[in-house]
């Protein structure tokens, strides 16, 4: 047959033979290199079928904890054996970083770990390692000790289980790795590997579907663990329109700016836990250092700081914990009908609704005002909690006034100038208190009875009483 009878394209028609019953398809694309190593010794499974979701039995998730309690947190627990997970950031973020030190906590903890770098030499990955000083110690904003400090990487404790291959051709990656037999495989970075068997160069879309996917297979059939390091678009999106994304087990984003020193671990996939959970970082001359009290660090203390024009703080809730962030606006005159709205690390769109709440239920005149609005340290805020302190701050600054001291503000701002409800507000609430937080001014009924732990809650209703209370 010349023609399809379905699309109607001619001389479109394929050999395909079907693989014998019960045996293994020597032609699937999963497969390819690692088959040899899974088939050493076993016997092809059969054909799966159909069973009653009752009788299915129980997953046991074992985990594999790298060391690293906040970079744990957001993988669930730690790495799952035979799981794929995706670590994506702009380039110069720290994530070459972040995967040498949970390496090097793995193999301390007496797990063989094989780091593949296809972008570095041996040399260049030994150097970092002896930069990293304390390799991830937890001290919330307090300087760690270095204990790897003065010393070379082979001298330094369990270092014995931590290999390096500089090197970018899948097939001898397979070879080193069927050698050492690792718990943990980390490939930085996924986009420089290439199958020499495919008429394609290293990055195209052939190229990594078809490695992506032998990497997956490999990760399944030997209960090994790969962590995959990711180059991003100049949309902040995983390379290779998400292709790779829909591949692996987990994907993790590494937030933050390379001219701040805090970062973040954000998960947007997770098949074996939660996408809520954030951890927090920042960079020192030592490398990643996990920030234990993200609030102490991304607020001033409410009992030395003086209340400034313009600042407010907000409780912000990224996963399960609650951080209180500090809002910052700026108002200075503008030509009306060309004023200028800039915002870092809040929603452009958020910001222009509650500039009209403010001036269609506030009375403020911000038509001719260029506003400026950030959150400090790098933060990024996307829920509506956050909409009454950023209509504070911005009043703050346009009036020039500053509002009592130790207050939060949380509330969904509306279109007519109510203010709503949140999510988990007692628990933002007793975050605020136990960081020394006296006032919060939130929305009526959100709270029954008294503050809890001794914090003096002031129920507003709209964008006006709230201003009315703020001053």
């Amino acid at each position: 047959m010349g023609k399809c009878p379905e699309c109607g394209a001619w001389d479109s028609l394929e050999e395909f033979t079907p693989s014998a019953a019960g045996g293994s398809d020597k032609k699937d694309p999963q497969r390819g290199l690692a088959e040899a190593w899974a088939m050493e010794g076993a016997v092809a499974a059969g054909s799966p079928e159909a069973v009653r979701l009752g009788a299915v039995e129980p997953l046991d998730v074992p985990r594999l904890a790298t060391g690293i309690g906040e970079f744990d947190r957001v993988l669930g627990g730690g790495l799952v054996p035979g799981s794929t997970v995706l670590i994506g950031g702009e380039p110069g973020i720290g994530k070459s970083t972040l995967m040498l030190q949970a390496a090097a906590k793995v193999a301390a903890a007496g797990r063989s770990v094989l780091y593949v770098t296809s972008e570095e030499s041996s040399q260049q990955i030994q150097m970092r390692a002896q930069r990293l000083g304390g390799a991830g110690e937890a001290t919330g904003g307090r300087e760690a000790k270095a204990p790897f400090d003065k010393l070379r990487v082979q001298e330094q404790a369990g270092m014995d289980d931590l290999f390096v291959l500089a090197d970018t051709n899948l097939a001898r990656i397979f070879a080193q790795a069927s050698k050492v037999r690792p718990a943990v495989l980390v490939i930085d970075s996924v986009q420089m590997i290439y199958n020499a068997s495919l008429d394609a160069s290293p990055g195209s879309m052939t190229q990594l579907r078809r490695c992506c996917m032998e990497l997956v297979y490999l990760a399944k059939s030997t209960q090994m663990a790969i962590v995959l390091v990711g180059h991003v678009t100049k949309d902040g999106q995983v390379a290779g329109p998400r292709l790779l994304e829909h591949l692996v087990d987990a994907v993790l984003y590494f937030e933050g700016d390379r001219y701040h020193a805090h970062r973040i671990v954000r998960g947007v996939k997770n098949r074996f836990g939660t996408t809520l959970e954030i951890g927090l970082f920042e960079m020192s001359e030592t490398g990643l250092r996990e920030v234990v009290d993200p609030s102490g660090v991304l607020s001033s203390d409410p009992a030395t700081a003086q209340p400034t024009p313009g600042c407010m703080i907000v409780p912000a809730m990224q996963g399960s914990r609650c951080f209180m962030v500090e809002v910052q606006a700026l108002t200075a005159a503008g030509i009306l009908g060309a004023a200028k709205r800039r915002v870092s690390g809040l929603d452009a769109n958020r910001l222009s609704m509650i500039l009209a709440v403010l001036e269609q239920h506030g009375g403020l005149r911000l038509a001719d005002q260029d506003v400026f609005a950030s959150v400090v340290g790098g933060m990024k805020i996307a829920e509506p909690a956050a909409d009454l302190g950023l209509a504070l701050a911005i009043a703050g600054s346009h009036l020039r006034k500053a509002g009592a001291p130790g207050t939060i503000a949380l509330g969904e701002v509306g279109l007519s100038g109510e203010v709503r409800r949140v999510s988990q507000i007692e628990q933002r609430l007793r975050e605020a208190a136990r960081l020394g937080f006296k006032r919060a001014l939130a929305p009526v009924g959100a709270v029954e009875g008294k503050g809890k732990g001794g914090i003096e809650i002031v129920a507003v209703k709209s964008i006006s009483s709230a201003l009315e209370a703020w001053r």
